[in-house]
């Protein structure tokens, strides 16, 4: 009896961590519900994916009121790269509204990463998973905004997503 009491807390960590394990592997993206969220079907579930690592400009929430700059932009490229395709996602964590956190991939290419080399997304400010490397985020957003690229051709004018969420 004593032994299999040692067992619980292994079997409690290994549910809690499965569901990362579950999310990763290849899905089908069904929507594109803007520059940093996608819903995803494969093995037998629905997945939405918030892109990890990165912050896309945001889409209105409202019909008749315009997103924030180069938001329908980043929405229409992210949909151009994986609408519709099977994509390698590995998740990172969950967050609120049962969102995975993950990585994105297409024929080899990082797609998180993508956004931001375009200039479709910053690298997002908060606290990364710990195994994500943000280096090359952070190099890809440095090199988009010295070149001025699509959302840093703003210049002084740009506002962070984190900054328009507050308005």
């Amino acid at each position: 009896m004593r032994n299999s009491l040692k067992i619980i807390p292994f079997l409690i960590a290994f549910v809690l961590a499965l569901p990362f394990w579950a999310f990763a592997g290849q899905f089908k993206i069904t929507r594109v519900c803007d520059g940093d969220t996608i819903k995803a079907e494969g093995h037998d579930i629905e997945i939405t994916v918030r892109l990890v690592g990165i912050d896309a400009p945001e889409t209105s929430k409202k019909k008749r009121e315009p997103g924030q700059p180069y938001s329908q932009q980043a929405k229409k490229y992210l949909a151009d790269l994986v609408l519709n395709k099977t994509v390698d996602i590995k998740g990172y964590d969950l967050e609120g509204y049962n969102r995975i956190l993950g990585v994105i991939s297409h024929d080899g290419k990082n797609i998180n990463l993508e956004m931001v080399k375009v200039g479709l997304a910053e690298v997002y400010r908060g606290k990364p998973p710990r195994d994500l490397a943000m280096e090359p985020y952070l190099e890809a957003e440095k090199r988009a905004r010295e070149a001025k690229t699509d959302m840093w051709s703003l210049g002084d004018k740009y506002i962070s997503p984190k900054e328009w969420r507050k308005r």
